[in-house]
């Protein structure tokens, strides 16, 4: 099984507002940036579609560390908190309904097809991929207004 190293990020101008995500996939020398953009959504909506969209881009069956900036996703997975929303039939411990089910259910289906573990990373620091991963994500909402002004 390979070994791949994703790093992720989202962003949103606005929140809710224009927003854009950016995943970059590493296996050994081999690099490939994938990104998107979503015209109405929310930052933690991008910052889980930077590690779907990363998930979804595997071909095979792989070992993937996740690196993300978003304490909302990896507190999620590495706590607990998502098997205890599933559990408690998608409610919060405060008995709230959890917020975009449907990319936490997507998230836990691509988690079943590889193996999984994330790491938390300071995000606007000084790490490099992070830090491309917020231009890519910030260049989508640009990509996207300029598209969207006429």
């Amino acid at each position: 099984m390979k070994d791949v190293i994703i790093y992720t990020d989202g962003a949103c101008s606005g929140n809710p507002g224009a927003g854009g995500w950016c995943a970059i996939l590493m296996h050994g020398d081999a690099q490939k940036q994938i990104s998107g953009h979503e015209a109405v959504t929310t930052n933690n909506r991008m910052e889980l579609m930077a590690v779907i969209m990363g998930l979804k881009a595997l071909k095979f069956k792989c070992n993937v560390a996740v690196y993300s900036d978003s304490a909302y996703v990896c507190n999620a997975v590495e706590n607990g908190w998502l098997a205890e929303w599933m559990n408690n039939g998608w409610r919060t411990a405060g008995k709230k309904d959890v917020k975009n089910v449907d990319l936490w259910q997507e998230l836990i289906r691509l988690m079943g097809e590889h193996n999984v573990s994330f790491v938390k990373v300071k995000g606007h620091a000084d790490n490099e991929y992070n830090n491309a991963c917020d231009k890519g994500a910030r260049a989508e909402i640009n990509k996207f207004k300029k598209g969207n002004t006429l």
